[in-house]
C-alpha cells in the first residue's frame, strides 16, 4: 500500500472520529452501553430463587418436620412461617407466600414404619421462574433431610458411590460473572454495526458523501477509514468496561488474558464493522437502518451461543450460524473470560474471524462501491 494510500486512510479516520465528538447521542450511547448497561445486566438478573416467601402447615408437629421446616434457610428462602391451611390458601391467593409445603398428620409415623407419606407443596405459579427452580429445590431439601432422619434412627448405612461435586470457574455459580461477561460480548457487536453504519448514513444525509467523491481517495480507502476509526473507538471502550465495570466494579474474576481477548475483538470488528457498512449501503435512511439492525441483531445473538448452548440447537441453524463471526466469537471469548484458555486453544477461532472479515470486508467494499457509483 503507498504511502499516500496510508496517509488518506489516517486522515478519512480522523475525520471520522471528530464527527463522532461532535455527535453527543452517540457519545451518550458510547458512554452508556460500556458503563450502565453492563452493571445493570451484571446486577439487575436476581437469582432463580432468592429470599423466596415460605409458609409451611405443619400438622404433624413432630421431629421430623420440625428438622425440615428448620432446612429452609436464607438466601433461597426467606425464615418460614407457620400456619394454618385456610391461611396458605389466602396468603398464595394475596402474593405473600409463593411455596406452602403441608407436612401431613402422622407423617414421622409413617415414615419410620417404611411407608411412603406425601407432601402436598402448593405453590403459587404466577412466580414462574422461582416456582419451578423452588420447587426442585424443596424437594431436595425434604428428600435429603428424611434421609439423614432415617439414618440417624437406623444406624449408618454406606452407599455405594458418593457423588462429590466441584464447580470449575465461577465456583459460587454468581450469574453476573455469566451476565456481565456476557453483556460486553453483545454490546462489541451492536455497537461496532451501529456506529459504522450511521457513520455512512450520517454522511449521506449531510451530503458529505459527495465531498468525498471529488477527492483523490478511492472507495477503499474510505471504508477502512470508516472500520479502523469505529473499530478504535469500540475496543477501547471494550478494554475500558472489561477492566473497571467488569473487574473492578462488579468483581468479576476475569480468568484469561484480556489483550488475548482485545485480539480476538479487534477480529471480530473487522467482519462487524464491514457489517454495519453493508447494512448502510442498504438502507436510505437512518429508520431504515435501525429496521435492519432489529433483523440481523436479534438472530446474531440469540444464535450464537451466547444464551442458549449451540448443541441443544437444531442441526441446520448450527450450521448456518458458522458463517456469523459472532459465533466464533462467542465461543472465542467464552474460553479466554470464562476458562483462561490460550492461544492454542483458540486460534480456529481467530483464523476463522480473519477469514469471516475478509470475505464480509470484500463483499461490503463491492456494495459501497455500487452506492458510490450511483451517488456520483
Amino acid at each position: 500500500m503507498r504511502s499516500s494510500s496510508i496517509a488518506n486512510i489516517f486522515h478519512l479516520g480522523v475525520k471520522e472520529l471528530r464527527g463522532l465528538l461532535r455527535d453527543p447521542i452517540m457519545l451518550i450511547l458510547i458512554l452508556y452501553v460500556f458503563t450502565a448497561a453492563i452493571y445493570i445486566a451484571g446486577t439487575a438478573v436476581p437469582e432463580p430463587v432468592y429470599n423466596a416467601p415460605i409458609a409451611v402447615v405443619d400438622e404433624d408437629q413432630s421431629a421430623l418436620s420440625s428438622r425440615i421446616v428448620a432446612a429452609f434457610q436464607p438466601p433461597q428462602f426467606a425464615p418460614p412461617r407457620y400456619v394454618w391451611i385456610d391461611e396458605a390458601d389466602a396468603g398464595l391467593d394475596a402474593g405473600i407466600y409463593t411455596f406452602v409445603p403441608n407436612v401431613p398428620p402422622n407423617f414421622q409415623r409413617d415414615v419410620l414404619a417404611g411407608r411412603s407419606p406425601a407432601i402436598q407443596l402448593n405453590v403459587d405459579a404466577t412466580r414462574m421462574t422461582q416456582a419451578f427452580t423452588g420447587s426442585g429445590y424443596i424437594q431436595q431439601i425434604i428428600t435429603d433431610e428424611v434421609q439423614t432422619f432415617l439414618t440417624q434412627t437406623r444406624g449408618t448405612s454406606q452407599t455405594p458411590v458418593e457423588l462429590v461435586m466441584r464447580m470449575r470457574f465461577n465456583p459460587n455459580l454468581e450469574e453476573e460473572w455469566f451476565a456481565s461477561l456476557m453483556e460486553i460480548i453483545n454490546v462489541v457487536t451492536i455497537l461496532s454495526i451501529v456506529l459504522t453504519g450511521a457513520a455512512l448514513i450520517r454522511e449521506r444525509e449531510h451530503g458529505t458523501i459527495e465531498h468525498l467523491l471529488v477527492m483523490p481517495v478511492t472507495p477503499a480507502e474510505i471504508m477502512i477509514a470508516k472500520i479502523w476509526s469505529m473499530a478504535l473507538v469500540v475496543l477501547i471502550g471494550a478494554g475500558l468496561a472489561l477492566t473497571v465495570v467488569i473487574e473492578r466494579v462488579l468483581q468479576v474474576t476475569v480468568q484469561g488474558s484480556v489483550g488475548l481477548w482485545l485480539c480476538c475483538t479487534a477480529l471480530h470488528l473487522a467482519a462487524t464493522t464491514s457489517m454495519g457498512i453493508f447494512l448502510a449501503t442498504l438502507a436510505r435512511s437512518m429508520p431504515q437502518f435501525g429496521l435492519l439492525l432489529v433483523m440481523t441483531l436479534m438472530p446474531l445473538q440469540l444464535l450464537s451461543g451466547g444464551m442458549t448452548p449451540r448443541e441443544s440447537m437444531p442441526e441446520l441453524v448450527q450450521h448456518v450460524m458458522l458463517a456469523a463471526p459472532t459465533t466464533h466469537f462467542v465461543s472465542a471469548s467464552q474460553a479466554i473470560l470464562y476458562r483462561g484458555a490460550g492461544l492454542d486453544i483458540v486460534w480456529p477461532q481467530f483464523v476463522t474471524l480473519l477469514a469471516i472479515g475478509a470475505v464480509f470486508f470484500v463483499i461490503a467494499l463491492m456494495r459501497f462501491r455500487k452506492t458510490l457509483a450511483l451517488a456520483g
